[in-house]
């Protein structure tokens, strides 16, 4: 059996396409159905719902073989047990420093300021201001990030940025962008070497999928 961790919403509508040419086709539409594991047209594969931030987890662990997560949840989740040989260019966007309009970033940064910084991805975040020797002190938080700023929480944000029409609608505007970000195809490392005459072929048909 081959399981298979995805998340509702825009990274299941694009990875269908992909499973298709690799002869998988969901029995049922996650965002009508309740079930968290969904039959295939194949009885030796299964699909298990998970939230995003947590397919990386149950690849790691061998709860599925194979999943598909974005580069910003992978590398909070640092990566651990798991094999990343494609990148599936899909749900594409971008990860970026967002500020209120009027707030002069740049001229922050240069005077040295210790800034206040919402967002989800705090290893990314961190990462990024401490390549840039910029000062921070980073604030978690789980959604509505463009609200830190207007609430006098931070002065600015970290966060996925696709069309920009959110931050438009906030006041807010683009400062610095950190990253592009696309989905990734992960694989368990173990299952590899255990299921390799289930799994690789598989892999290989997304891989032309995408070529």
């Amino acid at each position: 059996m081959i399981t298979v961790a995805l998340s509702k919403g825009r990274i299941f509508e694009e990875t269908l396409p992909l499973l298709a040419a690799a002869g998988i086709v969901p029995a049922e539409d996650p965002e009508k159905s309740r079930k968290l594991i969904i039959g295939t047209n194949r009885p030796d594969v299964r699909v298990v719902i998970v939230r995003a931030s947590d397919v990386p987890t149950y690849v790691q662990y061998g709860a599925a073989d194979l999943g598909i997560a974005g580069k910003d949840v992978l590398i909070e989740h640092g990566g651990v047990g798991l094999y990343q040989p494609l990148d599936l260019n899909i749900a594409k966007c971008r990860m970026c420093v967002a500020a209120p309009v009027g707030f002069d970033y740049e001229a922050a940064v240069r005077r040295g300021a210790r800034l206040r910084i919402a967002t989800k991805y705090i290893a990314m975040a961190r990462e990024h201001f401490a390549a840039k020797g910029v000062h921070v002190d980073l604030i978690k938080l789980y959604g509505s990030m463009e609200l830190a700023p207007l609430a006098g929480l931070a002065d600015a944000i970290v966060d996925l940025v696709s069309s920009g029409a959110t931050l438009k609608a906030n006041k807010l505007v683009e400062v610095e962008e950190i990253m592009n970000i696309s989905s990734r195809l992960v694989v368990n490392q173990a299952a590899l070497k255990m299921k390799r005459e289930l799994l690789q072929p598989v892999i290989d048909a997304i891989a032309g999928a995408i070529k």
